[in-house]
């Protein structure tokens, strides 16, 4: 306990000296926190929209102010000419395009469908179909709407249903991503520095020092991981209090819960962390290998999308991913609540991984004394 005493001393007194790295643990998380929460939004607003008008009705005139009144569309221009409104589409001055051909209104008063044409630039497909969604809504509303006005009859349907959205009821997107993105910045601050630190005392030569002595190769490796297990932690609690004053998050789960399977998620990658540094030679070598394995986890972790969306192949390769488990974990137990039993899968995941990742990092250590 006494050599580890010391090897930890002297592990906090190099992190304390070393400025860069202390931005990193300061700063960094605030900064991409209050950035990228507000920044990572799959909310679709202010869509911009070109209106070519050729019926000029009373109906149509209710469509357009209905559609500037709502939030989801931005009036960019209004045109009488389709090929105009097709040249601002195809230049990307517009998302959508809004046609409402001649006798739009007659055929509604008819009792006819009354169609109107909706274009949209489905390069952003996410974009394109709720434009087509948020539009459907919208005049499916005003065709009710106008039928009662001119029938005077509301008609009742057989069949009704309510909803509630549970865990998020105002479905405020940054409750979804406040959770992902804290597992990031902790887990890019806790593998990244993890690997850079012992490669950087190769490139100084210390590490040979230490190699040449008596201390027990275990010794050694926890000395080097803890100090940013507790790094790791803090950023955790960190992020924690900046979600509930800043973003009013709601934490409806136990943290205790929270700091313990992040202190066993954290142990795994840091073990991975320790593994990559001792393939690695020099820090711009670590540095490409770790933002490869960093940039595949965080892409594959279910961050902004639902992993049951990915091919059967990509659901497998996500069982050794260690951020969708964890990701998981951090919104199932800050908006549902989850308990230990409701998250055993999860666990069972990051301890399998943890404990791989630290024994190969343990075997593939090599210490000559």
């Amino acid at each position: 306990m006494r050599i580890l005493y010391y090897l930890l001393q002297k592990e906090f007194i190099q992190i304390v000296r070393n400025k860069i790295i202390l931005r990193l643990i300061f700063i960094l998380p605030v900064v991409q926190l209050l950035v990228l929460v507000n920044a990572a939004t799959m909310d679709m607003k202010n869509m911009e929209m070109v209106i070519c008008d050729q019926d000029h009705s009373s109906l149509s005139n209710r469509l357009i102010s209905k559609i500037e009144a709502s939030p989801f569309f931005v009036l960019e221009r209004m045109t009488p000419d389709v090929a105009n409104g097709r040249e601002r589409l195809e230049s990307g001055e517009a998302d959508l395009m809004l046609v409402i051909p001649n006798d739009f209104e007659q055929d509604v008063i008819k009792g006819q469908s009354g169609e109107i044409q909706l274009l949209a630039n489905a390069i952003n497909s996410q974009k394109a179909q709720l434009g087509y969604a948020y539009m459907q809504r919208l005049t499916s509303d005003l065709g009710h709407q106008f039928k009662l006005e001119m029938t005077g009859e509301k008609t009742q349907s057989t069949l009704s249903s309510t909803y509630t959205y549970w865990y998020n009821p105002e479905l405020d997107y940054k409750f979804f991503m406040l959770p992902g993105i804290l597992v990031v910045l902790v887990s890019v601050v806790g593998m990244f520095l993890t690997a850079m630190n012992l490669v950087r005392e190769k490139e100084m030569g210390t590490i040979e020092q230490i190699n040449v002595t008596p201390v027990p190769k275990y010794t050694f490796i926890v000395a080097k991981l803890l100090p940013f297990l507790v790094i790791g932690l803090f950023e955790l609690a960190l992020g924690l209090v900046i979600g509930k004053f800043v973003y009013n998050v709601p934490m409806q789960g136990s943290l205790w819960l929270v700091f313990g399977i992040a202190s066993l998620y954290l142990a795994g990658l840091l073990g991975l962390g320790l593994l990559l540094s001792t393939f690695s030679a020099s820090q711009q070598q670590v540095t490409f290998v770790s933002y490869f394995f960093l940039l595949v986890f965080i892409l594959m972790s279910g961050i902004f999308t639902s992993v049951d969306n990915m091919p059967e192949w990509g659901q497998k390769v996500n069982l050794f991913n260690p951020l969708f488990y964890f990701i998981d974990v951090m919104r199932s137990i800050l908006l549902k609540g989850a308990q230990f039993w409701d998250l055993w899968r999860q666990i069972l995941g990051i301890t399998i991984l943890a404990i791989s990742f630290l024994t190969l990092a343990v075997l593939n250590y090599r210490k000559t004394s």
